[in-house]
């Protein structure tokens, strides 16, 4: 029996997806749910589990190239006497036939985009939650399905075994190893973990000038939803905002741990409160109103493109505790290990090129989301005090980017006049 590994679908969106590495060769064996390939969806890399026990029989889509959804990547044999029916299945299918036999599945299973629900359908695959790397801060690691049974089974720490398959995988073979008399127990702490720390920013490589270099998953993706904000009406409001005491506040907060980033997020959600309606977005059913404040915000990836972390319940969370988690998120998506709801479930999104700089922008509308929050630089201004005196303060410019057809220009003013007034007279309350 001959069985098909297929591009699964790892988001509503995903038309199709990259293949970023293969954990198994052909001709290895393959266990029921074992890890056999890592698939780069638009935003995160997943690892995709065979259904079926059996041979890796041939590799049709190679690591580095795309396949669409729902189209077959690899062939797996039932037993190694079928592994060359596999690869003339292979070399089949690319070639054009004059009629397919009549007992047999047709290249319709091909797709080029079928649906997310026809894709999940399909038996052959089962996708598990985003790789994950060993990490100091989360202690989580990239253990295949059959090393935790074979721990579980002999009552085996995982912690203590090195993975030496891809990415620091701990394979089945480790753990075999590990249980051997003769295995000397290789502590974790022997080897550095994949990622302890946010990994040093890279020079990237430089262009060649006059060449064209292709989009990544994650460009492609910016790119359809840039395209899709397009249909949307927007209009745009400015404030500024006085920062001085926010700055002390920083000042005073920041060797525990805060950020500035968990800082704005923190305000913007505690004035959602106030605004519901700044919150909501468009859909079919009409205006949708949130019952959570997750804020989104904006991070530009090394490789290109960006992703938009979401801080959950950020008006409901702790300044201390909003401050671990976004490090912690910044941290999943540099290396791509985001789950999906840790970067679509935002319901408002802030995006603060002030770290650059940037005295003021632009933000363009994310799709399925009412308003989006442009946050310049921080910086000392004379400005007229009411009394008409002169003095110097810190002031920022913030613009907000707003859906027509559910925020109007009154909604979008109170909101921002009610940011400003938490931001400059009581920015104590952020960290209570």
């Amino acid at each position: 029996m001959i069985y098909e590994i297929f591009m699964p679908a790892l988001s509503s969106t995903m038309t199709e997806g990259k293949i970023t590495s293969w954990v198994k060769s052909p001709g290895d064996k393959v266990e029921k749910g074992e890890t056999v390939v890592i698939v780069e969806s638009d935003k995160a890399d997943m690892d995709v589990e065979s259904f079926y026990e059996g041979y890796l029989g041939v590799i049709i889509t190679p690591a580095g190239e795309s396949a669409p959804v729902g189209s077959a990547i690899a062939y797996v044999a039932e037993t190694k006497e079928e592994i060359a029916e596999a690869k003339q299945k292979a070399a089949g299918q690319s070639a054009p036939s004059p009629a397919a036999p009549k007992n047999e599945e047709p290249p319709a299973k091909l797709v080029s985009t079928p649906t997310a629900a026809a894709v999940a359908a399909i038996p052959d695959v089962v996708v598990s939650s985003p790789r994950k790397s060993t990490t100091a801060s989360s202690g989580r690691q990239i253990v295949s399905p059959r090393a935790k049974r074979i721990a579980k089974d002999n009552g085996v720490d995982l912690t203590q075994i090195i993975g030496t398959g891809p990415n620091g995988r701990i394979t089945a073979a480790d753990v075999e190893s590990f249980l051997k008399p003769s295995a000397v127990p290789a502590v974790q702490t022997a080897a550095p973990s994949v990622i302890s720390a946010p990994a040093p920013k890279v020079a990237a490589a430089p262009v060649a000038l006059g060449t064209a270099q292709g989009l990544t998953t994650l460009q492609k993706a910016v790119i359809n939803n840039m395209n899709q904000s397009l249909s949307v009406p927007v209009f745009r409001v400015g404030y500024t905002i006085t920062t001085d005491a926010l700055d002390a506040l920083y000042k005073q907060v920041k060797s525990k741990g805060v950020t500035m980033t968990a800082l704005l997020a923190k305000a913007v959600a505690v004035t959602l409160q106030k605004h519901p309606l700044v919150n909501a977005s468009l859909s079919d059913r009409g205006i949708e109103y949130k019952s959570n404040i997750n804020v989104a915000v904006a991070v530009a990836m090394d490789d290109g493109g960006l992703i938009t972390p979401v801080l959950k319940n950020a008006d409901q969370t702790d300044l201390y505790s909003l401050s671990r988690d976004w490090k912690g998120l910044v941290e999943r998506a540099r290396a791509k290990q985001l789950q999906p709801d840790e970067y679509n479930s935002g319901t408002f999104t802030i995006s603060n090129l002030g770290m650059f700089g940037v005295d003021r922008f632009d933000a363009i509308l994310p799709p399925g989301t009412g308003a989006i929050l442009a946050i310049g630089g921080s910086r000392p201004q004379v400005v007229a005090t009411k009394d008409g005196a002169i003095k110097v303060a810190n002031q920022m410019q913030v613009n907000l980017t707003a859906d027509h057809r559910v925020i109007y220009g009154a909604h979008a003013a109170q909101f921002l006049q009610d940011l400003a007034k938490l931001i400059e007279t009581n920015p104590q309350s952020l960290a209570l």
